[in-house]
């Protein structure tokens, strides 16, 4: 009876112990951050405009708005410094300043073409009538492009009376066209562009020694605002034409040049 007792009572004694034994607690799950995302708005198309607009602007929206200068000989001047900066010594770069007695009156914005030319040149039809050589003219005017040209011609009517006027561009006119026409008679007026002009003078079919006058349609701009000295092409033909005998002729006083 003992031994059932027992047995009995360790029965017990184990369920006791079962229900007693503490149920581990479950440990609480820490919570991780949240990452987090800044959502930017989207861009319409209106703003992506405004950025390009603002991106591309260009120097004639600022040219729109500035008051047009007229140009001087210091300006001249200073150009062919800045070019010639990085290929010239300061000695060279010294040879290429011209006396202020080499420029005629530069144009101050209130002439046309033919009232310039006439304040400038009041004996035109006295040179005029004494020049009789073939290959020359008494007067260049240098401008940026055919159809500039063409303007020009057009607009000095009152100024050259009878003077032979020849174009000097490359458009549609070949070279050798050109020497020929100059061979053949006596023109007293070239308009054209530097690269044309420097060409027909590389070809031996236009001399300098004869020439009175170098004008420079400086003042006027394209449609983009430009003035011909603005434009790298022209820039770079005109440097070289000043360099084929212009300069030296100036220094020498027989020439004079003149900014429209």
């Amino acid at each position: 009876m003992y031994d059932e007792a027992s047995e009995g009572g360790g029965e017990d004694t184990e369920v006791m112990q079962q229900e007693t034994v503490p149920v581990p607690v479950p440990a609480k799950k820490t919570k991780q951050p949240k990452e987090c995302f800044l959502i930017q708005p989207r861009k319409t198309k209106e703003d992506s405009t405004k950025t390009r607009k603002r991106r591309k602007k260009k120097i004639t929206d600022v040219l729109a708005k500035s008051e047009p200068k007229p140009g001087t000989p210091a300006d001249l001047q200073q150009l062919m410094k800045d070019y010639y900066s990085s290929s010239r010594s300061v000695i060279e770069l010294e040879e290429l300043n011209l006396p202020d007695s080499c420029f005629l009156k530069a144009n101050d914005l209130t002439h046309s073409l033919s009232s310039y030319l006439k304040e400038i040149c009041p004996k035109w039809v006295k040179l005029r009538k004494n020049h009789s050589e073939k290959k020359s003219v008494l007067m260049l005017i240098i401008c940026s492009s055919a159809i500039r040209a063409l303007e020009l011609i057009r607009s000095m009517t009152a100024f050259r009376g009878d003077s032979k006027v020849m174009k000097l561009f490359a458009k549609h006119i070949k070279v050798q066209e050109q020497v020929k026409l100059l061979e053949k008679r006596v023109v007293h007026l070239g308009v054209g562009t530097p690269g044309r002009i420097k060409e027909l003078i590389k070809q031996g079919g236009l001399n300098l020694n004869p020439l009175k006058f170098l004008v420079f349609d400086w003042n006027w701009r394209d449609q983009k605002l430009r003035r011909m000295m603005d434009i790298p092409e022209i820039r770079k033909e005109v440097f070289e034409l000043l360099e084929m005998g212009v300069l030296s002729l100036c220094k020498s006083e027989s020439l004079k040049m003149g900014l429209f």
